[in-house]
């Protein structure tokens, strides 16, 4: 399951990289583009704006074929304060235009890619490919709410891979 959830982060931060290479966060004192995995950070009591936060919501096994299928809930929170020029009156275009980047990202062709192994990345740095694909649904769009000044949202999307013989 990890190698899976490890590649949709990775396709998903690529992605979303691309279609706003502006949107970076400081994590850590280092800059990177503003998608990460909340259970691979330290914790913190501070929301993160402006960034794309997944958590690993839900998780389903099917075992009835020669490989088992894992179907994982992917939960993706973000949020706006807005700019403070505009006194945070231009949130809803900002997290407008967050929802259009994370439509893009999940919704770009292909839904799959394969599976990689980050854990046996080779000496240049790069993931070892799988035998099998991630592939995942169009994304679910949630209400937006309103949290003080803040502007927040989550979708969700499910992830589906098989388990191979070396992850069991």
């Amino acid at each position: 399951m990890q190698n899976a959830k490890d590649t949709f982060y990775m396709t998903l931060q690529g992605r979303l990289a691309t279609l706003n290479p502006a949107r970076t966060i400081v994590l850590r004192g280092v800059v990177r583009p503003a998608t990460l995995v909340d259970e691979n950070e330290l914790p913190s009591a501070l929301t993160r704006v402006d960034a794309f936060c997944l958590q690993w919501t839900g998780l389903q096994m099917k075992c009835a074929g020669p490989l088992p299928l894992v179907a994982m809930e992917c939960s993706i929170q973000y949020a706006t304060d807005g700019t403070p020029g505009n006194g945070g009156m231009d949130r809803g275009r900002l997290l407008a235009a967050m929802d259009a980047e994370l439509a893009a990202a999940i919704g770009s062709e292909p839904h799959t890619v394969a599976k990689m192994n980050f854990a046996l990345a080779d000496v240049s740095g790069a993931a070892t490919t799988m035998g099998t694909n991630v592939f995942w649904a169009d994304p679910v769009f949630g209400a937006a709410t309103i949290e003080n000044e803040r502007l927040a949202r989550t979708a969700t999307v499910q992830v589906f891979a098989y388990q191979e013989a070396s992850e069991l």
